[in-house]
């Protein structure tokens, strides 16, 4: 005989609406977008790779914006940099080449950032 068996063990999720188990697209930290106003920004000096870098963060900010801020700062202290991105928190650094601790703080402050 054809009989069909019935499940009668249901959790009640269906895995029909494009759910998954893997965490491959969890929700990131870095789609947080603060204003300008709201940054609470630190200097810091480090060597890295025995060479001096001055790094400016956290900033959550488009990647964009960051880069045309990042740019102009570089071009007016006239040093090279890069922008970096710290996975755990879900913001970005900004790297400048050399000890700039003293002169870039002015800068930030010129344009409307806000320090600790």
């Amino acid at each position: 005989m054809g009989t069909k068996k019935e499940n009668l063990f249901e959790m009640g999720a269906s895995l029909s609406d494009g759910w998954s188990s893997d965490n491959k697209h969890k929700a990131s930290a870095s789609s947080i977008i603060k204003l300008q106003n709201q940054h609470q920004l630190h200097v810091r000096f480090e060597k890295r790779k025995g060479k001096p870098v001055t790094l400016v963060g956290l900033f959550f900010y488009g990647e964009r914006d960051l880069k045309e801020l990042h740019k102009k700062v570089k071009k007016s202290l006239a040093c090279g940099g890069a922008v970096e991105k710290d996975d755990e928190k879900g913001g970005f650094y900004l790297i400048f080449q050399g000890d700039h601790k003293d002169k870039i703080r002015p800068h930030f402050e010129k344009l409307g950032w806000k320090f600790k």
